[in-house]
């Protein structure tokens, strides 16, 4: 049985505190000690994600997939990192490996959907999402990430049912209220001109 390091344990902790710079240098005490520690480069790259500093996150990440290519882990932050910077073709290429060595994991498909999406695969987009979305129905993320796609897609019904559904399980979600705003705003200013072209 695979057991974590104790400093990596100690670091994700750390992170989920919210102190990614303490996080980073337990990684770095653990690397000068064992420089071929995987779990210590997806740490320090996922906390430079959080702080988001890309370019340190995706020096770190690539080291991990160097000494460990079948790391799902790696592969999915590298890719959401590509995501956070508009690379969306590399985006979707490293969470489809991250798919391939860990299938059906919501948070990679929620991640490779939206990645799709704005890489001019807008329907299979919206299928991995709708996918993400039935395996964990209850993750705002993925709501909310799957109505900005069909509020893009001016499919407003959809939209506003997601972001109604963030709310009632995080009534203080300020994007899905931003968003279901947006969606009744463009709702209405779609049918107007609708209305206007059938006028004529």
């Amino acid at each position: 049985m695979f057991e974590t390091h104790p400093l990596i344990e100690e670091a994700d902790k750390l992170k989920n505190d919210g102190r990614h710079g303490d996080a980073i240098r337990i990684c770095e005490k653990l690397l000068s000690s064992n420089l071929d520690c995987t779990e210590a480069y997806e740490e320090i790259g996922d906390n430079y994600l959080s702080l988001r500093e890309y370019e340190k996150a995706a020096k770190a990440l690539k080291q991990a997939i160097k000494l460990n290519s079948r790391s799902a882990n790696a592969h999915y932050l590298l890719g959401f990192v590509h995501s956070c910077t508009g690379d969306f073709s590399l985006s979707v290429e490293l969470l489809e490996t991250a798919d391939e060595l860990y299938p059906n994991h919501p948070e990679i498909l929620r991640c490779l959907g939206w990645s799709m999406y704005h890489d001019s695969q807008k329907a299979r987009g919206i299928v991995l999402l709708e996918r993400a979305l039935f395996l964990a129905p209850h993750d705002p993320l993925i709501l909310n990430d799957l109505g900005v796609c069909h509020l893009n897609n001016k499919t407003f019904e959809r939209a506003a049912e997601l972001f109604k559904k963030t709310l009632t399980i995080e009534p203080n979600n300020e994007k899905a209220k931003e968003c279901l705003n947006a969606v009744q705003f463009f709702k209405r200013e779609y049918d107007k001109l609708k209305r206007k072209k059938n006028a004529r």
